[in-house]
């Protein structure tokens, strides 16, 4: 089945033409929400796009012109720190209150601007984490909705606390609210909710993204409705949930799109050092272990000996991902050339090429949203070990749900041993499960193409969102 990508029938008119994205500063917001408003303008090739970043971000790094369609544009507003973004705040408190104040006053300025031309904005999507954006595009009379880049089932569990559906502490599982009650501990449920004063104000941000829920336009998404059926389905009946993923670069789910391989904005180099694809072409399919935790999460040096251990144990081959020269410190002593050619440490690589290599057969991750995303919509079997935040559910949807990995388990002392580390990558890439493993990831991969093809359920929402978006027809 192809996938739906060609600009359908009809042009941008008037002033539902022209939407206005606002994503969160990070990478893994970035992302998914500029390969919406890809997919967003292939639907209809009359709509203008005009997204907006911060601009610090605008002045460090440079979208790819090459990977993205001429009627995206870019523009800016004010974070409060624009010199240095949030390496320049006092901390979370500091950068989201001067986020919020300096945003909104920069977001409405914009918005002015382009009331001024021929082509005025007639809607904002804004990524759920700035639900300010609101009130913004409430004051100019603009069509509004958040896109949520999280998965349905944590964006559920967020919603259940502030709408007081679930309470703190949660002591008794499993959980008693309708959609969730395949969560059956603790350890399942995002980790605000289990220690809620480890990050007091991102807490705080993940439940006020419900605040408003009753009142935009369209709520947006990025899963796959038939990823998290149950729970999207609880979602629709209290918020008019659009579910639009995946948000990945279509030529990995149809090689026909040569020109969308990539997301065309990256804040971390990528590693010229190596050649990464010739390595992985030597190696045989399947044996390659993947290892990578995102662009935030930061291991102990105990963890990444006993990661880096347990890894060299298998004797597979691998690749691991290491932001930065202080993480690459903490690995043990001569490593790198007691692995010879067996395995690649770099900085940081193009995640969804690695992924789609025959040669990988596990994807060792930190259950991030993007990353399960990812991994899933490329058939890659996966072992997680979430960090923090939304994490730890993505590893139960993992593990129990989609049934295409497994999770490691933690001693007393939080840590994951090299035995465990060890053991978790033999089940997937050897073990008797392995097969149940590959069938379900190609299952799951099969799903995500549906859902973007001609009359799947992601493709069939976003035309229906540019539908109502051309003819100024929504309603709250």
């Amino acid at each position: 089945m192809a996938v739906a990508m060609a600009a359908e029938a009809g042009s941008g008119s008037g002033y539902g033409g022209h939407v206005l994205v606002v994503p969160y500063p990070s990478q893994g917001h970035i992302n998914p929400l500029l390969q919406f408003c890809k997919r967003l303008v292939s639907h209809n090739n009359g709509l203008t796009v005009t997204f907006a970043t911060t601009l610090f971000i605008s002045k460090t790094f440079t979208p790819n012109p090459n990977k993205l369609p001429p009627s995206i544009h870019f523009d800016t507003i004010s974070d409060g720190f624009d010199t240095g973004g949030f390496a320049q705040s006092s901390g979370v408190d500091d950068y989201l209150s001067r986020l919020q104040a300096a945003g909104s006053k920069t977001l409405s300025q914009l918005i002015e601007r382009h009331r001024q031309s021929n082509n005025p904005i007639g809607c904002v999507v804004y990524d759920s984490f700035l639900d300010w954006c609101l009130d913004v595009a409430n004051k100019f009379g603009l069509a509004a909705g958040p896109f949520f880049t999280q998965s349905s089932t944590s964006n559920y569990i967020y919603y259940s606390l502030h709408h007081g559906l679930l309470k703190l502490p949660i002591d008794s599982f499993p959980v008693s609210v309708e959609g969730l009650e395949f969560l059956s501990s603790l350890d399942e449920m995002p980790s605000f909710v289990g220690v809620p004063a480890s990050y007091p104000a991102y807490f705080q941000m993940v439940l006020n993204q419900f605040s408003n829920t009753h009142k935009p336009h369209f709520v947006l998404v990025n899963s796959v409705y038939e990823f998290e059926q149950q729970v999207v389905d609880c979602m629709s009946k209290v918020c008019p949930v659009l579910t639009i993923g995946p948000t990945v670069p279509l030529f990995y789910l149809d090689k026909s799109f040569q020109d969308d391989n990539e997301y065309g904005y990256d804040l971390f180099e990528p590693d010229s050092s190596a050649p990464i694809i010739q390595w992985l072409n030597t190696k045989p399919p399947n044996s390659v272990v993947y290892v990578a935790f995102g662009s935030m999460a930061s291991l102990s040096a105990t963890q990444m000996e006993e990661l880096a251990l347990g890894l060299n144990a298998t004797h597979f081959n691998f690749l691991w991902v290491l932001r930065s020269s202080e993480e690459r410190a903490k690995l043990p002593p001569n490593l790198e050339e007691e692995i010879g050619e067996r395995g690649l440490i770099l900085n940081w690589v193009p995640q969804m090429e690695i992924l789609s290599h025959g040669a990988v057969g596990c994807f060792f991750t930190h259950c991030g949203w993007n990353s399960t995303v990812e991994a899933l919509s490329l058939g890659v079997p996966m072992v997680g070990m979430p960090q923090w935040t939304d994490q730890p559910t993505d590893a139960k949807l993992i593990e129990d749900v989609w049934k295409v990995g497994v999770r490691v388990k933690v001693d007393e002392n939080g840590i994951v041993g090299r035995n465990e580390v060890e053991n978790c990558i033999r089940q997937v890439m050897e073990g008797d499960t392995t097969s149940h493993f590959t069938h379900n990831a190609n299952k799951w991969r099969n799903v995500a193409i549906q859902a973007i093809s001609q009359g799947g359920s992601s493709h069939n929402n976003i035309r229906q969102f540019v539908s109502k978006l051309l003819n100024n027809n929504f309603t709250k």
